[in-house]
This record gives structure tokens, C-alpha cells and sequence, in this order.
């Protein structure tokens, strides 16, 4: 980037510590733009067993001093982060289209809160509720026994591996969430960049590495390999000085991963977030209230970034009834008016198309709508919008997998008994989404009961795309949504999936942690006997 001093070519290598590597694992790929199907350079060598121990061994060295930084160290590093990713934001948004085909505003905006969630965990390592400082005072006159001095904080789990998402190149990859929470706990990183971008993977890994040495961190407190082999995941996960992994992606891919895991000497946490199809709820009121708009809005959500999001809406059931025909007809409209464009990836677009083509031909649905196909762009997406009734759909439970593009289901449920039935099939979720009026009160309320049970973030009103970078946002629901549905990979609680709780009894004051001494020197919250310290 002229002027700033700051490199950002491209030179196909790994990044380990502080070195450039090439990787040792027998073959080479190359990132394919998907506007033309064609390959663009440079290569990236495979990285192989021995680069994962090397990466890895140099983040067990790291983690002695990295756990023991400040977390306004820490912040100060996050913050370095923001920085140097933005000063390499013309090259950076440049590779992101190249590789992925996403507009230009689309790069804006999740470069943006890529940035803007390293800052807010700065402020939350700052702020230091995050620690769970707690101390149960003793008591050495209690009878019949003296109560113990006992003190609680959360120490990070050690190394976590990260594996960068497809439809994130940036806010869920290098530097995205996972990433940016382990780091904030205090745990190394070592990133499995995706091989559908290993250019901007390169290029957001130099960024972090330059704060690394701005900040006079340990070389081994983080590393990207590059690879487009499975057998790259496998190494990193079962390697023993991983601690964690953090993981977005299908479901096939997390599986796999969390047996992996499971089968160590020492089993470790994988915080997978796989699949969802995220069902959306149109009661009888907003029906025959706002049907056409409701219906149009819908398909806006289906189609943005071609459908590649984790939160789009793939299935919505219609209580039948007045209103009904009317969503159909507008979504049809709607759906037929949009072009196709571009997948992330060769193999994301075929694995559209199979996905489409199953639900076509699954008796009792029919074809509402197709968008407009667009021969100049490869790897294209056109999107479509079936319907079928709750019968069909609850005797092929097939027709609620994930059609990963810009495609959905409306399903028409003919009654309150057959909607129950409905819910009681279907698999966890990331959110679930009820639009009702004022006469739909008292269904709403017992939707809105049952689907807390089944996803992790319930909506009324609205549209689940767009994931909000907050306190209270919760990213995750159970299997298979996560294979860790107490947690959030989004907002600033994913910190806790790197952290556990150690207990200090009885310890001399001068050997406690500075945030359980008396005079809590880092002003950190903290409840005192079970109340908030005042």
C-alpha cells in the first residue's frame, strides 16, 4: 500500500510465528474467483503434520508469558489489531471480492464489524466483568466448623485452534469472533485459514502479526496454516497442545471435527456452529394484516448475500387462512425479480444446486417462483422458493435440511395441532422468528415458550439476517445448530468458551490474583459474599 509502509502483496506462504512458511504438505491450491471460475495466483503450499507441531509448539511456549499479559494489555493488542487491519483495508476488500465474489458494501460492512468486535472485547477486557471475580469471605469463628476463604476468577484454557468460515471471510475467519475471543482470554491462536481465501487470510494475518510484534507479544501467540486437505483440521485438532477449537461451518465438517476431539487422550471443547434453517412463523393476524408485505420483505432476507448466511430464513409455516395466498404471491413476485449471484465457492454452488434439485423432487411440493439466472457469473446461485403443506413436510423429514443459497420453503400449516406437531420435529436452531398482530397474543405467547427450547435466539418481528455484536447476543441454539449450545460465538460472552473457573481457598493475599485482592487494584467487578462489591 503505497505511502503507509505497510506490504501487501501476496506471497503464498503460511504464516508461523514470525516467519513466512512454506508448507510441507505435498500439494499446492489457489483461491478461484467465482464471478469466473477461474484460479488466481499465488499458490499456497499445503501445511502438513510438521507445520502444525511447529505452530503449535511455538503457541504452548507463548501461552507461559500471553496468559500472564494485563487485560489492558490485551485490550492495547486488540486494538492493534482494528488498526492494522485498517490501514490494509484497500488491499484487503480488494482479495475479499476477488475470492468471494461479495459486492463491495457487503465487504464494507463486515470489515467494519470485524474491526468494531475486536474494539468492544478491548472494552471488555477492560471492564472486567468478564472474569467472574467472586469472594466468599471466611469466617474462622464459625462453629461448628471455620468457613475457608475462598476467591473465583476464569484463567484461559491454553491454545485454541480456529478454523475460518466460508461465507465470513473476515468478521467469522483470521480475525473474526473466534479468534478475537480467544486472544481476549489469554489463549494463543493458531487459525486454519479456509482454502476459499487464502489470499485475505494471508493479508489479515500479516495484520495481526505486525500488532504481535507492536505489542512485543510472544512470536507463537499467533499463526495462520493454509490448506485445502481435511487432514490439515484432524492435525490441528488432536494435536495435544490444543486446548479448544472454534469452528463455523457445515455440519459435516463440525462432526467430524468434535469426534476427533472427543477421541484424544484428553478430550477438549469444540465450539462448532454447523447448520440451521431458522424457522420463521407467520401467525393469522399479521397474515391477514400484512401478508403481501411480509411476503416481500421475506424474500429480501432469502436472497441477501446470495442466501449464504448461517441466520437465513430457509423455512416459514403460514397458519392457512386469510392472508396466506397473499405472502405466497408477493414472495413469488419478489423472488422472481432477483438475479442470481455469485456463490462463495465451486463447491458451495454445486452443493446448491443438490440441495434444490432434492427439494424439487420431493412429492408434494411444487416450484412457487425462480429468480433470473446470470450466465456471466460461474459459480451462480438462482434462487428459488417451494411451497407444501405441514403433511407433506412432516411425513419427509428431509424437507427441513438446509438448502445453503438463496432458496427457502413455505410450509402451510392448516391448524394449532398440526403447527405443535411441527415443532415438535424440528432440529435445533440458530433463531426462530414469529411475526403476529395484537390478535395473535396468546399463540405468540406459547410460540415464543416452545421455541426458547429450540434455538438460541428468538425473534418477533423482523428478519434473523443480521447478527448483532453485542452484551446480550446470543449466536448459537442446540445440536445441530452448535455442538455447544450454552454458548454464543457472537457478542462479547463468546469469551467464556476459552476461559474456566479456578478457585483460590485460603491463599495468602500477596499470592492472589491482583482481581480477588482486598484493595482490587484493577477496580474489576466483583461480587463480595454474594452480593455486587460496592
Amino acid at each position: 500500500m503505497a505511502g503507509t509502509g505497510i506490504t501487501t502483496d501476496l506471497v503464498g506462504r503460511s504464516l508461523i510465528g514470525e516467519n513466512d512458511v512454506v508448507g510441507t504438505g505435498g500439494s499446492a491450491f489457489r483461491a478461484v474467483d467465482p464471478m469466473s471460475g477461474e484460479a488466481i495466483g499465488p499458490d499456497y503450499d499445503e501445511c502438513g503434520p510438521d507445520d502444525v507441531v511447529r505452530a503449535t509448539t511455538l503457541a504452548a511456549t507463548a501461552f507461559a508469558a500471553y496468559r500472564r499479559t494485563t487485560p489492558d494489555e490485551r485490550a492495547a493488542f486488540l486494538e492493534t489489531i482494528a488498526d492494522e487491519i485498517e490501514a490494509r483495508g484497500d488491499a484487503i476488500a480488494a482479495r475479499v471480492m476477488a475470492e468471494t465474489g461479495l459486492p463491495a458494501p457487503r465487504v464494507a460492512a463486515e470489515t467494519a464489524r470485524t474491526t468494531g468486535q475486536l474494539r468492544m472485547f478491548a472494552a471488555t477486557l477492560r471492564e472486567g466483568s468478564w472474569l467472574q471475580a467472586r469472594i466468599d469471605r471466611g469466617d474462622a469463628g464459625r462453629t461448628p466448623l471455620p468457613k475457608p476463604d475462598v476467591r473465583q476468577r476464569s484463567v484461559p484454557l491454553g491454545p485454541v485452534a480456529v478454523f475460518g468460515a466460508s461465507n465470513f471471510p473476515l468478521a467469522f475467519s483470521v480475525a473474526g469472533g473466534d479468534a478475537a475471543s480467544a486472544l481476549a482470554a489469554g489463549a494463543p491462536v493458531v487459525v486454519k485459514a479456509h482454502p476459499s481465501h487464502p489470499g485475505t487470510s494471508e493479508l489479515v494475518g500479516r495484520a495481526i502479526r505486525a500488532a504481535v510484534q507492536k505489542q512485543g507479544l510472544p512470536e507463537g501467540t499467533f499463526s495462520v496454516l493454509q490448506g485445502a486437505g481435511h487432514e490439515l483440521g484432524a492435525a490441528l485438532v488432536t494435536d495435544p497442545r490444543i486446548k479448544a477449537v472454534g469452528f463455523t461451518g457445515s455440519r459435516r465438517g463440525g462432526l467430524a471435527l468434535v469426534v476427533s476431539a472427543q477421541q484424544r487422550a484428553v478430550p477438549i471443547p469444540v465450539y462448532a456452529e454447523m447448520s440451521s434453517v431458522n424457522p420463521v412463523f407467520v401467525l393469522p393476524g399479521a397474515l391477514a394484516e400484512r401478508g403481501s408485505e411480509l411476503g416481500a420483505a421475506f424474500v429480501a432476507s432469502v436472497t441477501g448475500s446470495a442466501g449464504q448466511l448461517c441466520t437465513k430464513p430457509g423455512l416459514v409455516f403460514l397458519m392457512d387462512g386469510p392472508g396466506a395466498d397473499d405472502f405466497v404471491a408477493a414472495a413469488g413476485r419478489a423472488l422472481g425479480a432477483v438475479s442470481a449471484a455469485a456463490m462463495l465457492s465451486p463447491g458451495i454452488a454445486e452443493a446448491f444446486g443438490t440441495a434444490t434439485r432434492a427439494t424439487a423432487s420431493s412429492d408434494g411440493v411444487r416450484r412457487v417462483a425462480e429468480g433470473v439466472p446470470v450466465e456471466a457469473i460461474a459459480c451462480s446461485g438462482v434462487p428459488v422458493l417451494f411451497e407444501t403443506d405441514g403433511a407433506a413436510f412432516l411425513a419427509r423429514p428431509g424437507l427441513q435440511g438446509e438448502m445453503f443459497g438463496p432458496a427457502s420453503l413455505v410450509v402451510r400449516v392448516g391448524d394449532d395441532d398440526e403447527l405443535a406437531r411441527i415443532i415438535d420435529v424440528l432440529e435445533g436452531q440458530l433463531t426462530a422468528t414469529v411475526h403476529g398482530s395484537p390478535r395473535d397474543r396468546e399463540l405468540a405467547a406459547d410460540l415464543v415458550e416452545r421455541l426458547e427450547l429450540l434455538a438460541g435466539r428468538v425473534l418477533y418481528g423482523g428478519w434473523p439476517t443480521g447478527v448483532e455484536v453485542g452484551h446480550a447476543m446470543v449466536h448459537g441454539g442446540p445440536f445441530p445448530a452448535t455442538s455447544a449450545p450454552a454458548t454464543t460465538s457472537v457478542g462479547m460472552r463468546a469469551i467464556e468458551r476459552f476461559l474456566r473457573p479456578v478457585a483460590y481457598q485460603d491463599v495468602p493475599e500477596e499470592l492472589l490474583p491482583a482481581e480477588l485482592r482486598d484493595d482490587n487494584p484493577r477496580h474489576v467487578f466483583r461480587r463480595v459474599d454474594g452480593l455486587p462489591e460496592i
